[in-house]
């Protein structure tokens, strides 16, 4: 196993990197974690850093404060605006692109994310929960597509791709037709969350998932989300077989899985190497 690395620093996040676990807090606790350009730039150099990063297994998503993360800043936004600044590039689409790709790059990374979801989620932020792959929300929670409440379409920020997949069609239009907000005990009746807890019990809540992801191989367990990934959007039964087959063949030569499975028949717990 590689040594612990030092914990990268960000001027918007706070990672706290505990026994393979990153603990990340969008840390602008005084605009209730809005998303500004540094918190972009910041997401954007954390999540593109996971793909290399061999130590990191699982990813664990909150924010500081009050809130999980109340969406765009538009009152930074309109001040960059007028202050004549370069515009972003954003692959050609400016601010929209350069944001976008922090989701993408979430998707993208090997490691798991767990969002743990308090008080208000909206728009971007609540893109950030649906870009997680196990979500788990306190008590507090209240999470819309705000972007068709100040004149924007609600398709933004892959919300019109994740929210489908998790919820269905009939709710997801709901929500993103109307910018309502979905709060806890709905969000666990939808699916849209795995459980609801009381706020202060998150990081409790949220360690079983995490023991449980640390006692699986690395390569399986990245190969898993990738894997699901793929399985998603696949074109048929054989498509995702074909990346199932393929995942089975990678792990199957490791030493890790001979591990396994000698572990298995010894009824002892595995130690795994990453190798």
């Amino acid at each position: 196993m590689t040594t612990s690395p030092t914990a990268p620093t960000f001027e918007t996040l706070y990672i706290d990197r505990r026994d393979q676990v990153d603990w990340l807090s969008l840390n602008r606790p005084e605009s209730l974690n809005a998303i500004n350009e540094q918190m972009v730039t910041d997401l954007r150099d954390y999540f593109g850093g996971l793909a290399e990063n061999d130590y990191t297994r699982i990813v664990v998503m909150r924010g500081a404060g009050r809130a999980f993360c109340a969406g765009l800043d538009i009152k930074e936004g309109a001040e960059r605006r007028s202050d004549d600044k370069p515009p972003l590039f954003g692959g050609g689409m400016g601010f929209q692109g350069y944001l976008a790709e922090v989701y993408i790059r979430m998707r993208r990374c090997p490691q798991p994310i767990i969002s743990l979801v308090h008080g208000p989620a909206c728009g971007g932020g609540f893109s950030f929960v649906l870009a997680s792959d196990i979500r788990i929300a306190g008590e507090s929670t209240r999470m819309n597509a705000a972007f068709i409440r100040i004149g924007l379409s609600a398709c933004d920020m892959g919300s019109s791709y994740f929210l489908p997949r998790l919820v269905g069609t009939s709710v997801a239009s709901e929500l993103m037709l109307t910018g309502r907000f979905i709060d806890a005990k709905r969000s666990l009746a939808t699916n849209l969350v795995s459980e609801v807890v009381p706020d202060a019990q998150l990081e409790a809540a949220a360690e079983p998932y995490i023991q449980q992801m640390l006692t699986t191989s690395p390569m399986g367990l990245r190969l898993t989300k990738e894997g699901l990934n793929m399985a998603i959007d696949a074109a048929g039964l054989e498509a995702a077989m074909a990346i199932e087959n393929r995942n089975q063949l990678m792990c199957s030569r490791t030493s890790d899985a001979k591990e396994g499975m000698q572990a298995f028949l010894e009824k002892r717990d595995p130690h795994y190497t990453g190798r």
